[in-house]
């Protein structure tokens, strides 16, 4: 299908997203990168379909997706545009291009060197003339089609959950903790003090890790926590950890609730973030900064306060250095909170820690659910 957008029949210059398939060029890059001139474009409508032939990092051989979000749409004449006849059903196309099966079918015409700027050099010609196996009964098309766009409705709807919370969440941050004023916008029923300010320094106490390096690393052994971890993987609270070392003599270990912040990083962010170590005996290796809260602070309030609003911000902004930057306790203590009792503290950790165990069911959920999906589409085509 080569129809071109002669008349202008289109203004709306789509891209291929692979997550997200056929999308505007303005919602994908937030700007149009097409020519002024769209008359040389391939127009596209609802249903037809698309070859990308630009290969990137796990799509090897392009990407091929269905217009599904607007009526019509134009993309590169660098495309290839197609549309299935009628005895084919269009969703069992739509998931047959969603798994590796045709990508044989495309080696053999784009072998290795026959590449250029990033394109796979497939002709129009050599593409229509690849083989597909298809079913012959369309009702088992059909039926293959329907049960693969229920798996991927489904991990639609978690993603959508999980942005939901995800969103509620960052909405609490910002409301349930003291602005200038010294009161949260949004506060539990039976607390109306204001939160009192205090440096960090005036309500803990400080030290720092063991260091070890990657060389100390053994299969197993005593967990130990390494600031590495903290600004790739951050977690509120720390339970699980899966690096193991020889205990040198002296290391610090932890005897549960203290709050750690990364020492080093490749940038203020990344750092400015805090964990509490759940369980005791995990060692806490070298360049981190352990903060140990006195009793009228909260362990996790502490670590949610220091990772979010005002006390993030001033703490990227102490943190030194170019390539790598740092932070250390003499920073941290100089570091300004806003705190209300215990009791509160308490109540506000409760909720945030209900909304993360949510947020990490949805997360398991459509782990198992992509997975379904990709062992379907390995199983059910041929």
């Amino acid at each position: 299908m080569t129809t071109k957008n002669k008349g202008i029949v289109s203004k709306l210059p789509l891209t291929i997203s692979a997550q997200d398939g056929l999308v505007s060029q303005e919602e994908f890059f937030d700007k149009k990168v097409a020519s002024t001139d769209l008359s040389s474009y391939l127009l596209l409508h609802l249903g037809d379909f698309a070859y990308n032939k630009s290969y990137s990092s796990g799509y090897p051989f392009g990407t091929i997706k269905r217009l599904e979000k607007y009526p019509q749409g134009v993309v590169s004449s660098l495309y290839i545009a197609f549309k299935p006849k009628s005895r084919i059903s269009s969703n069992f196309m739509a998931q047959y291009y969603e798994s590796s099966n045709w990508h044989k079918e495309i080696y053999k015409c784009a072998a290795e060197g026959a590449r250029n700027h990033g394109l796979l050099n497939v002709s129009p010609t050599d593409f229509f003339a690849t083989n597909l196996k298809i079913p012959i009964a369309k009702s088992e098309q059909l039926k293959i089609g329907k049960l693969l766009k229920d798996v991927d409705q489904t991990i639609t709807l978690h993603e959508e959950k999980k942005r939901q919370l995800e969103r509620l969440k960052s909405a609490l941050l910002q409301k349930m903790f003291a602005d200038k004023s010294g009161y949260p916008a949004v506060r539990f029923v039976g607390f109306e003090n204001a939160w009192e300010q205090c440096k960090l320094g005036d309500v803990a106490t400080f030290s720092k890790g063991t260091g070890y390096s990657k060389s100390d690393l053994i299969e197993t052994g005593s967990p130990i926590i390494l600031y590495g971890r903290l600004y790739t993987k951050y977690e509120t609270k720390i339970r699980n950890v899966d690096t193991f070392v020889v205990p040198k003599a002296g290391s610090v270990v932890s005897k549960g609730g203290e709050v750690i912040v990364p020492g080093s990083g490749e940038t203020a962010e990344d750092i400015s973030i805090a964990s509490v170590v759940e369980p005791a005996g995990i060692l806490l290796g070298g360049d981190l900064n352990i903060i140990y809260p006195n009793t009228d602070l909260d362990p996790t309030f502490l670590a949610i306060t220091i990772s979010n609003g005002r006390p993030h911000f001033d703490m990227a902004r102490r943190a030194q250095g170019k390539s790598i930057v740092h932070l250390h306790n003499a920073d941290l203590k100089q570091i300004l909170l806003k705190t209300p009792n215990l009791s509160e503290q308490k109540q506000i950790c409760r909720i945030f820690e209900s909304l993360d165990r949510t947020i990490t069911l949805h997360d398991q959920k459509l782990r198992l659910l992509k997975y379904a999906k990709q062992s379907l589409l390995q199983k059910m085509f041929i």
